[in-house]
């Protein structure tokens, strides 16, 4: 089970990438495992020194049984002290953003892989596109 959030990619460049465990309720495991989360949208901040990932989408497991069950709560990501200082500072002196990249199983331990990121321009996003267009186009008369 691996889910990406795709338009991650396409709008920002990867700076540096991170494993990060995920604190969850048990309805809320099972729906991940079972494929229903969506992290469009996601996007980790820091509140008193920890981090949390917002906009994570985990639909009400269908079995579950709280009527007071929150799909886009905030849920705190799982670090070590140092991590999260040298994470944020590398953050503040770049000037970066922090967002979800995917979500995936590690064993029996749902982890998230989240990234430093800078936000592309139009332009590079167009280049990007044009680039894999020429490539698919390519790979197509290789084909023949």
């Amino acid at each position: 089970m691996r889910m990406e959030n795709k338009k991650a990619r396409f709008e920002y460049e990867v700076v540096e990438t991170f494993e990060a465990g995920l604190i969850l309720t048990g309805p809320e495991v099972k729906s991940i495992k079972s494929g229903q989360a969506n992290l469009t949208g996601a996007r980790v901040i820091e509140k008193e020194g920890r981090l949390f990932v917002v906009g994570m989408s985990v639909p009400k497991y269908q079995f579950a049984t709280d009527p007071e069950y929150d799909p886009g709560r905030i849920r705190e990501l799982l670090f070590h002290k140092k991590e999260i200082t040298s994470i944020l500072s590398k953050k503040e002196a770049r000037g970066l953003t922090l967002v979800a990249l995917s979500a995936y199983n590690k064993g029996d331990l749902i982890k998230l892989e989240i990234a430093l990121v800078r936000g592309k321009k139009k332009y590079e996003k167009r280049e990007q596109v044009k680039k894999r267009d020429e490539e698919l186009a390519l790979a197509r008369r290789l084909k023949k």
